[in-house]
């Protein structure tokens, strides 16, 4: 099982990769897995982004006169 992490250093060693996995459903948007790839062999998952919700537009505020 791949550990999760929960604070990541400031440096990483050299040869470290940050591999970003889309995996497509059939119907619905796609999953993104991210995780860290250490020259060593070892994983690193990093947690889940929040969802974007797209289409949308915020509404303005006005100024106060």
């Amino acid at each position: 099982m791949t550990p999760t992490a929960s604070r990541l250093p400031s440096r990483f060693p050299e040869g470290t990769k940050f591999v970003v996995e889309a995996r497509a459903r059939k119907g619905r948007p796609p999953v993104y897995v991210r995780h860290l790839e250490f020259p060593d062999g070892t994983k690193v998952r990093l947690p889940e982004l929040p969802t974007i919700v797209t289409g949308k537009t915020m509404p303005r505020r006005r100024r106060a006169r």
